[in-house]
This record gives C-alpha cells, structure tokens and sequence, in this order.
C-alpha cells in the first residue's frame, strides 16, 4: 500500500514551522527594540556628565584667561573680578537649564518607552492568540486533508485492483477466443 498522506503531512510542518519561526522573529525584534531603548535611556545620564563636563572645563578655560587678564593687565582686577562673577551666573544658570532639560527627556524618553512596551505587549499577545488560532484551523485542515489523502489513496487502490480484475477477465476472454479460432481452423 503506498503512503499519499506523507507529502500532505510534510507541507502542513513546514507551514506550521514557517508560521512559528514568524512569530518568534517577530518577538525576538520587539524585544530588541525594548532593548535599544532602554539603552538609549540608560546612556542619557553618561552624555549629561559629558556635556556638563565640558561646559565645566570651558568656564574653567574663561576662568584661567581672566586670571592672566588679571594678572597682565595693571587695574584691571575690580573690572576682572565682575566679569568673573557675571560669567559665573551665566554658566550657573546654563548648568542649571542643562540638568532640567536631561530631566525633562529622560522622564519624557521614560514615558514614551512605557507606552511604547505596553503597546507593543498587547500587540504582540494579539498576534500570538491570532497564531494560536491560525494553527489550530491549520492542524484541522491538515486532518481533512490527511483523511481525503487516505480516502483518495484507498479508492485508487480499489480501482487499480477493478482495472486488474478487467484485465485478467479481458486475457481470459482472448485466451478463449484464441483457443476458439484454434479449435475451428
């Protein structure tokens, strides 16, 4: 008896195969998204330290160039010393306005992320519950299928068996009739 329901049985695991390595791929790249943001967040603190850092040196540069101003150039030390402090305001109120807009886009970055793992998580359950049916209606189709496969397989046998049968019954019938025209000549 030959098996038609092997190739049948084949084709449905590779889509089954196809459809389950899709929807790993597709949560393997949310979570490398939820990854990348995360660091994008987590590496928001090492570019504030950065930028404040080399606000600081500047104002330490203004200040060393107001120093040898100072120290160069007679009476000019009262006139220094305002501009010293006047700098310093600036530079106080630009390291200020510094930290609060990092605390700003972290907390504004924070919540995007959130909306965005929440929005994601809920897309990605769908998904999942939509694959959960669509195999489910696959596998039953894979069953009728199957099932049509052996039916198919058995009526074909049953008339390669009648086509036998005819063929023997037609041999027999020349056969006679061989021998008839035999036994007449």
């Amino acid at each position: 008896m030959v098996d038609y329901t092997t190739p049948v049985t084949t084709a449905f695991e590779m889509q089954r195969t196809t459809i389950e390595q899709s929807q790993k791929a597709l949560e393997q790249s949310v979570s490398f998204q939820k990854n990348v943001n995360n660091a994008v967040i987590d590496s928001l603190d090492t570019q504030e330290s950065a930028q404040r850092r080399g606000v600081e040196l500047q104002q330490t540069a203004l200040h060393s160039y107001l120093d040898a101003v100072a120290a160069t150039v007679p009476g000019t030390r009262e006139t220094v010393e305002q501009i010293r402090e006047t700098v310093d305001e600036q530079f106080d109120f630009l390291l200020e306005n510094h930290a609060e807009v990092f605390d700003n886009l972290e907390s504004e970055l924070s919540e995007g992320v959130d909306t965005y793992d929440e929005m994601t998580d809920e897309y990605v359950t769908a998904v999942n519950e939509q694959v959960d049916m669509l195999v489910e209606a696959h596998e039953e189709l894979e069953s009728q299928s199957v099932e049509a496969a052996e039916q198919f397989g058995e009526q074909l046998e049953e008339v390669q068996e009648q086509v036998e049968e005819i063929q023997e019954q037609v041999e027999e019938v020349q056969a006679e009739a061989a021998d008839a025209v035999d036994v007449e000549a």
